[in-house]
């Protein structure tokens, strides 16, 4: 299939597309808000709470913001590879979660943002160069 034309199908699949799908989908981490498609013979991930996703929208373009130095990045809105983008939610999700309670294991992103927004306050308060620091120094592949 054509990417451009999967593309297009896909904005008209699904309304609102997670922005940690390859987390999700590599099983780094779990959603209970998540919903899996299939789309033309790919597995696509949804989110099933406009407010929640929204929250995740967010703590993603601050995530891609605040790894931009670690992967060697000027401009954050040029695409990421797949392993950078990896690190960004990999990594930025897991290091969120050591930055709430020394934890790694991410048991539900929907949780985990609104609990973290919730003990610091907003984006703005997020420990987001200890999130990096430990991402860089203990987030691998698989």
């Amino acid at each position: 299939m054509d990417e451009n034309a999967y593309r297009q199908v896909l904005s008209t699949a699904i309304a609102r597309p997670c922005p940690f799908e390859k987390s999700i989908l590599t099983r780094c981490v779990t959603c209970s808000l998540a919903e899996k498609h299939s789309v033309a013979e790919r597995e696509v991930v949804a989110c099933s709470d406009e407010a929640s996703l929204e929250r995740c929208v967010e703590l993603h373009d601050a995530l891609r913001h605040s790894f931009a130095f670690a992967l060697h990045r000027r401009d954050t809105a040029d695409p990421l590879t797949h392993a950078q983008e990896m690190r960004v939610q990999c990594g930025g999700l897991k290091g969120l979660q050591f930055a709430l309670d020394r934890g790694s294991e991410v048991i539900d992103v929907a949780a985990l943002v609104s609990r973290a927004r919730q003990e610091y306050g907003g984006w703005a308060g997020f420990p987001y160069e200890q999130i990096v620091q430990w991402a860089a120094g203990n987030y691998r592949p698989r």
